[in-house]
């Protein structure tokens, strides 16, 4: 419901000093996941319960800066037993965060704070392969469209971590993640590598296995930092799960 600044003024500041104990506020109990572009719900409920037509009740979005929604003399579903929800359409990343729900009776006040985890995930993951030199190959991870940031990581084919040599992470105009992880793979013929990401919250997790095979069956001496004077080699298997 809409309201003007001076209606959400007023119940901002009048959150000072309570009074004696007349109900408690109760609302979700523990962090609700909103995937990116779906729908949420945040509820909260008076307790006892009793009938909240004549009270005010303000739903703020992390430590009051954001007001999303004024209750006051009008009409809410189930607001006569004292529950209130709080419908977010289309959820984006900027909805991520604290909800304070506050219930102000007169001088009296509780509130409830909710916590919204925004998550999504992305199957695209790229892999491209450069040839420094006949010794040394690198694969480089690319993947974006992530919220929050995943944990991103090469392994091998024992399952155990490759130390990257770089790993950076950018975000765009939509906040969401996008990342690159580099390892640097020495003195094999032969690599199963893969590129994993989780999301932190979900624990979903996206992977690609790559298998690199390097043949060089002749090689001169004379190698130099632009090309080699070799035949070379590369093949990439990939596969998604």
């Amino acid at each position: 419901l809409g309201s003007s600044g001076t209606v959400l003024g007023r119940c901002i500041g009048h959150l000072s000093n309570p009074g004696s104990f007349s109900f408690i506020v109760n609302g979700l109990k523990g962090p609700v996941l909103a995937p990116l572009s779906g729908d949420a719900d945040l509820s909260c409920q008076l307790s006892p319960p009793q009938n909240a037509q004549h009270m005010e009740i303000c739903w703020f979005q992390n430590h009051y800066t954001h007001p999303v929604h004024l209750y006051k003399d009008g009409k809410t579903y189930a607001i006569g037993g004292g529950k209130v929800t709080l419908r977010i359409f289309n959820v984006s990343v900027d909805d991520d965060g604290q909800y304070h729900c506050i219930f102000k009776d007169g001088d009296f006040y509780e509130e409830d704070i909710t916590e919204v985890k925004v998550t999504t995930i992305s199957p695209a993951i790229q892999i491209t392969v450069h040839l420094p030199n006949t010794k040394e190959m690198i694969a480089e991870c690319h993947s974006g469209g992530w919220f929050p940031q995943p944990q991103m990581e090469w392994k091998d084919s024992k399952g155990e971590i490759i130390p990257p040599t770089s790993k950076s992470h950018s975000q765009c105009g939509d906040k969401l993640f996008n990342l690159k992880i580099t390892p640097l793979l020495r003195d094999g013929s032969h690599r199963n590598v893969t590129c994993c990401l989780q999301n932190p919250v979900t624990d979903q997790e996206e992977r690609t296995n790559t298998v690199l095979a390097v043949v060089m069956p002749s090689c001169s001496n004379a190698v130099n930092s632009t090309h080699f004077h070799c035949f070379l080699q590369v093949y990439i298997q990939l596969s998604l799960s």
